[in-house]
């Protein structure tokens, strides 16, 4: 295991990009964390777009700088919207996050998830633990959307990199650690707190973040920045279990972040690839 190294080397060159560019960042999301998701893409200097009419949301993708596709509450006609705007990615080279809400659970989300891979192959594969593993194995499922406390760390390490080389993606599994895993390269993020997981949506504005960070940088780069900023954000808004104050200040922390703050907060940790 090799300890911390240059991984927010390019955070400055980031943030600069996004405030000059402001990208728009087209997301079929549901609608428990939708404004969430807008008000986190804002906040870092993008544009949000949140189209999901069939005949709008391909139209959209087009120009958008990066899509990101949300399972948290599937509807005919979203997913109709979600395979359009995955066609049109694929055809004008949008980068693509894919947060595979409810996979763990869902057996229809589950097969939708690996359809979507194998087919539009999208730069990150996003979900928790439990969602992670029930992608690696058939014979997998748990309850809701939380994640399985039974899944270790190091079993986490194992499935994240076979499923990345497996399918070509980048892996973001989200839990008490983060781990981003692609064909080549493992790293840990250790940056959050346990409050993070007791408000709703802030699974899907990781997703959001890292849909961001992908229209100016790689999965790998993208999803491992999206996990330092959305954990150190936790970290800085912890309150004394006031969770509504605890919300409001995660929102607060992320649109004052600094690259100097994330320098000196990251807690990353890359491992030798298995």
């Amino acid at each position: 295991m090799s300890g911390s190294n240059n991984s927010t080397s390019g955070i400055g060159e980031l943030f600069a990009a996004l405030n000059e560019k402001r990208p728009l960042i087209h997301c079929i999301t549901n609608p428990i964390s939708i404004t969430k998701c807008a008000n986190a893409i804002l906040a870092l200097g993008a544009r949000p777009m949140m189209a999901e009419h069939p005949e709008e949301a391909p139209v959209i993708t087009r120009t958008a700088g990066a899509l990101m596709i949300n399972f948290g509450n599937l509807t005919e006609a979203r997913v109709t919207s979600m395979k359009l705007s995955l066609e049109a990615a694929k055809q004008a080279g949008v980068k693509v996050c894919l947060d595979v809400c409810g996979a763990a659970c869902l057996e229809n989300r589950r097969s939708l998830a690996l359809s979507f891979i194998k087919e539009f192959s999208p730069e990150i594969v996003k979900g928790n633990y439990s969602e992670i593993m029930a992608l690696s194995r058939s014979d997998y499922s748990s309850s809701g959307v939380d994640s399985d406390g039974k899944i270790t760390e190091e079993e986490m390490i194992s499935v994240a990199p076979s499923l990345a080389a497996m399918y070509g993606v980048t892996v973001l599994a989200s839990g008490k650690t983060d781990i981003i895993a692609d064909s080549g390269r493992i790293c840990l993020v250790r940056n959050g707190n346990e409050q993070l997981s007791r408000v709703v949506g802030t699974g899907c504005m990781q997703g959001a973040i890292a849909a961001t960070f992908l229209s100016q940088r790689s999965g790998f780069e993208a999803a491992t920045d999206a996990a330092l900023v959305l954990g150190i954000c936790g970290e800085r808004a912890r309150t004394r279990g006031w969770l509504g104050s605890f919300d409001v200040r995660v929102m607060n922390e992320l649109s004052s972040i600094t690259p100097k703050i994330i320098r000196k907060k990251a807690d990353i940790v890359y491992i030798e690839k298995r």
